[in-house]
């Protein structure tokens, strides 16, 4: 329901890791099932972050004509998950910032990254693809929204300067942003990161091999290594350390699930307003209070491990998404009042998943259907083409 009119309305998988970066890419619905290299629903910046062909292909085409095409068309170039190309120079193999958004994200601050500490740079190289961004809507140039900083009310001021919205919501009408994993934004703002603890310190832990100190590129949750990294610095028990983890994260589920409920109601109580005869004029607040609700909760659950990396910031944004979404309905039931309905708003039965995919409109077995036979028959002709022209070196394939 809330991402209804978007296609994430159709699937959002648990992330696997970076192995399988492409391979994922291929089988979510959300990139459609384009059978030849213009069609599709997805602009080739879905690559982005991808792969090591992608600074290959920027490098040859350019930035702009990398981003301006569809997905499909790089097809037959995209085919090698995300490796050392990514993060590493390939002769020095220091580590190295290999997408624009990052570097063009820092510049519109007012700031150099060429200037970031080694330490600093342990993070950076997470950052440029796990961070909040979004497409412009004539050329699909990537943009990290940072031109008032790196916070969720600094992105929002922006996008709210721009008139930006990501879709319009299929059932309220409202303009809606959809935040992409700001991970490194949020992970800012917690206590390890203001002690200068970097994102490679826990998901990358130092090890040492035949003499050789290295870091593990084993990328993982901290809490399946936990002798190498809470306990480089904490002096608790595992267990200890793991609940405490765990506590952070039901705290800030709770807070999440009463969020979802009363936004989704939003959502559906302004549709009803709409099918009640309510005009923009009246609508107005409450669209812009949904909006404001959303981005806050998008903000929040889009990240990865934001309740344990800021576990005060991720509430206090969740906390704020909730209070807009009382809002909003609060600003509905003032409209339909003024419409002369002042009665309970009836809700349709959306209790599982496959009950408000239908209700938004959704065939899924025709998606299903479709993306089968994408996978059967283009897939395999771009990793033929890819072969051919000596693009693969993945071992698994």
């Amino acid at each position: 329901i809330l991402w209804a009119g978007y296609a994430f309305a159709k699937d959002y998988a648990t992330p696997r890791g970076h192995k399988h970066a492409v391979e994922d890419v291929y089988h979510s619905l959300r990139t459609g099932a384009p059978m030849s290299p213009e069609d599709g629903p997805q602009p080739a910046t879905c690559w982005t972050c991808k792969s090591p062909d992608v600074p290959r292909l920027m490098d040859s085409v350019g930035i702009a004509g990398f981003y301006n095409r569809t997905w499909a068309h790089w097809g037959p170039e995209v085919v090698n998950p995300i490796g050392c190309a990514d993060c590493h120079d390939a002769e020095t193999m220091d580590l190295k910032i290999t997408r624009p958004g990052l570097i063009e994200g820092f510049e519109n601050m007012g700031l150099n990254i060429a200037d970031a500490s080694y330490q600093d740079m342990r993070s950076l190289v997470c950052a440029q693809c796990h961070s909040e961004y979004y497409f412009t809507k004539d050329t699909k140039y990537l943009i990290f929204p940072w031109h008032n900083g790196t916070t969720m009310e600094g992105a929002e001021q922006y996008y709210d300067s721009i008139q930006f919205f990501d879709y319009t919501h299929k059932l309220s009408k409202t303009p809606i942003i959809k935040a992409q994993h700001p991970d490194y934004e949020i992970y800012k703002m917690g206590i390890h990161a203001q002690r200068g603890v970097s994102c490679a310190d826990c998901h990358m832990p130092y090890i040492s091999e035949g003499g050789v100190k290295y870091s593990s590129h084993h990328v993982q949750s901290p809490l399946a290594n936990i002798n190498n990294t809470c306990q480089v610095c904490h002096r608790e028990s595992e267990e200890d350390l793991r609940n405490a983890v765990f506590e952070r994260q039901r705290s800030a589920n709770e807070i999440r699930n009463l969020v979802e409920k009363e936004l989704a109601t939003a959502h559906l109580e302004a549709q009803f307003a709409w099918e009640k005869g309510a005009t923009e004029t009246q609508m107005k607040d409450a669209l812009q209070l949904i909006r404001q609700s959303q981005w806050r909760w998008d903000y929040a659950v889009a990240s990865h491990g934001g309740s344990f990396h800021a576990p005060v910031e991720f509430q206090r944004i969740l906390s704020h998404s909730l209070d807009r979404a009382h809002k909003a309905r609060f600003e509905l039931s003032k409209v339909l009042a003024r419409l002369g309905y002042t009665g309970e708003v009836p809700l349709p039965d959306i209790s599982s998943k496959e009950k408000a995919q239908a209700y938004i409109g959704l065939d899924m077995p025709k998606e299903r259907a479709d993306k089968k036979k994408f996978l059967d028959t283009v897939v395999p002709e771009w990793l033929k083409q890819a072969k051919a022209n000596k693009r693969l070196i993945s071992a698994q394939r």
